[in-house]
């Protein structure tokens, strides 16, 4: 089992930076691949961005490309989301999650809570 504890949200401006991070704990050997899905206001989940977390091997979103970077320090067990140039379409509850099988970038198996990022015109 691993878990999940997210961290970093909260208000932004539009134009401006932010990065969230997510630390795992527990079964932390089994995993395989690290990732970033979204929540809008009224929209369904999406997928932000993906790690690998040996060869550490990135996919993104269009909606984010060149905006979005996606990292991890494999020793601290922890996943960051660094956001720029932030935009009010970017608004919405961001959940970390955890991959143990190759499978593909959009499955996974362990899930956080989330936490809330709000960019303001």
């Amino acid at each position: 089992q691993v878990q999940l504890a997210e961290s970093g949200g909260g208000p932004v401006q539009a134009g401006g930076s932010l990065r969230i991070s997510c630390a795992a704990s527990g079964r932390t050997l089994s995993i395989y691949k690290m990732g970033w899905f979204r929540q809008a206001p009224g929209k369904e989940r999406e997928f932000v961005a993906a790690i690998r977390r040996g060869s550490g091997m990135t996919y993104y979103a269009d909606s984010v490309k060149g905006r979005f970077t996606i990292s991890r320090d494999n020793a601290k067990n922890t996943v960051y989301l660094q956001m720029s140039s932030l935009k009010p379409e970017d608004t919405a509850v961001y959940t970390c999650a955890i991959g143990e099988s190759q499978a593909n970038w959009y499955r996974y198996d362990y899930w956080g809570q989330g936490t809330q990022v709000t960019v303001s015109s």
